[in-house]
């Protein structure tokens, strides 16, 4: 037990100054012999603490326990390296999926003594407003599609707010590179003075560090933005550790639970979601939250120039007698009435877009695989249906429509139903057409069953909830005035 600055002073006293045993010193004083021999012989003093219990607060029960363990193995069994749960993460579960009511400080403890892993040190950063972001890729794993894919990261942070700006990409290139700065700078509101990252091959031509030359494509980015680039020595995350930073945090808190998402727009969404709720963050030991010192650092940036630049990677191409053009390895369908002709096809990090005289002729997720061609089933309808015959082989039809509407296709009377099929696909889409089906019965199935079910479903008959049918009341004194003229008759 601890004891007072006075109950210490008379065991020491009598045991120095009279040299009473243990017994004694217990007996006149009236307390434990036990307390008197930890104390009479200096080696132990009351007002400095001997340790803890070794007993977990009443919070940190079995389940809660079990709970972060449970995380544990669950990082193990997914065995992606820099997208495991951290003490936050887990502490944020435990709140949100098991209502637990104890203090975060309590979660990390656990998590450390179950880790036993030592601590890094870092060096504390301080920068003005506005002056320099830092960039960089990391990796993270997701299900897009029911399918676990690797996407690549892009990341980057305002030095003075700490403000964070996050993309998703299928492929780390330069068209990516310079998309997910283009984006960075219009989310900050704003250009820097300096942009920190290090040698990547898509910036360095050679070099590294203050050594590196820039990449001529990369110079003329930065001269249209009016910044300086500024290059990390090789192996020196510490150098932009704030970035560093961002993609551990991005993985371990939005990564984690692997998400599941059906596109690449879908997931970028939810970052553009979460980077934003962000701003309502306040650091430790910052007197405002991270979106009110990221208005003060906009309002010293460097405005956006008026030219938007782009980063895709654009060529000229000439549409084949597919109707195709060929961009990067793959194919991309365009309408019928443009073979022949020259038209620019733009890679950017995620899409193709394919454009004739300004004007957008087609857009298709970015195809990072050999020898695939894309295609959108509108631009063949109308070939299709000059040559209904090949409405069953043709490619972008098996391309474009599921087993299952393919065999209610061959169901149909002929190739010109099909056709209309095709049309009514286009129109209404595939689900609505299911749908549609589901509320027929027997084998036999046209095209006008279809359609009738179609209207059915799009354009209800609408239910009239009130009386709209305006009647005027009855005037029953002109009756009056009819009898009175026959009396007098």
């Amino acid at each position: 037990m601890a004891i007072d600055m006075e109950v210490y002073e008379k065991i020491r006293y009598l045991h120095e100054q009279e040299g009473l045993s243990q017994r004694g010193i217990a007996k006149q004083l009236g307390i434990s012999r036990n307390t008197v021999k930890k104390y009479f012989d200096g080696s132990h003093v009351p007002w400095q603490r001997q340790g803890i219990s070794g007993r977990y607060p009443t919070v940190s029960t079995k389940d809660v326990i079990d709970f972060i363990t449970s995380c544990f193995e669950a990082d193990n069994t997914e065995n992606i390296k820099k997208q495991k749960h951290t003490a936050k993460r887990i502490y944020t579960r435990l709140v949100e999926e098991k209502g637990f009511t104890g203090g975060e400080s309590t979660v990390r403890r656990l998590v450390a003594e179950l880790k036993d892993k030592p601590s890094k040190a870092f060096i504390p950063l301080e920068y003005d407003p506005g002056e320099a972001v830092q960039i960089d890729w990391g990796e993270a794993t997701v299900y897009m599609q029911g399918k676990k894919m690797k996407i690549h990261l892009w990341c980057m942070r305002e030095c003075y707010s700490a403000d964070i700006f996050c993309k998703a990409f299928y492929r780390p290139n330069q068209e990516s590179f310079l998309e997910g700065q283009v984006s960075g700078f219009e989310f900050f509101s704003g250009i820097p003075q300096r942009v920190i990252f290090d040698n990547a091959r898509v910036a360095v031509k050679e070099g590294f560090g203050i050594h590196a030359k820039v990449q001529d494509q990369y110079a003329a980015f930065a001269a249209h933005y009016a910044f300086k680039t500024e290059f990390c020595n090789i192996a020196s995350g510490h150098e932009k550790g704030l970035v560093e930073g961002l993609v551990g945090w991005a993985r371990r808190n939005i990564f984690v639970p692997i998400p599941r998402v059906d596109t690449i727009e879908e997931l970028n969404n939810e970052l553009l979601r979460r980077c934003r709720k962000y701003r309502d963050h306040r650091i430790v030991d910052r007197q405002q939250s991270v979106g009110t010192m990221a208005k003060i650092a906009a309002e010293s940036m460097i405005p956006l120039p008026k030219y938007r630049f782009d980063p895709s990677k654009s060529l000229l191409a000439r549409v084949d007698d597919f109707a195709t053009v060929r961009f990067d390895h793959n194919k991309y369908s365009v309408p019928i009435h443009y073979v022949g002709k020259e038209v620019t096809v733009k890679g950017f990090g995620n899409h193709v877009k394919i454009i004739y005289q300004n004007r957008e002729l087609a857009c298709y997720p970015r195809c990072y695989e050999r020898g695939q061609t894309q295609y959108q089933l509108t631009h063949y309808l109308e070939l299709i249906e000059q040559r209904p015959r090949s409405a069953y082989n043709a490619k972008p039809v098996k391309a474009t429509l599921s087993s299952e509407l393919m065999e209610i296709g061959k169901r149909l009377s002929g190739p010109r139903e099909m056709v209309k099929l095709l049309k009514l696909y286009a129109n209404y889409g595939e689900k609505k057409i299911l749908v549609a089906l589901s509320g027929l019965s027997g084998q036999e199935i046209s095209i006008q069953q279809i359609e009738a079910q179609l209207l059915a479903i799009e354009s209800p008959l609408p239910l009239h909830t009130e009386l709209d049918i305006k009647v005027e009341a009855h005037r029953l004194n002109k009756y009056d005035d009819l009898l009175k003229r026959r009396a007098a008759m």
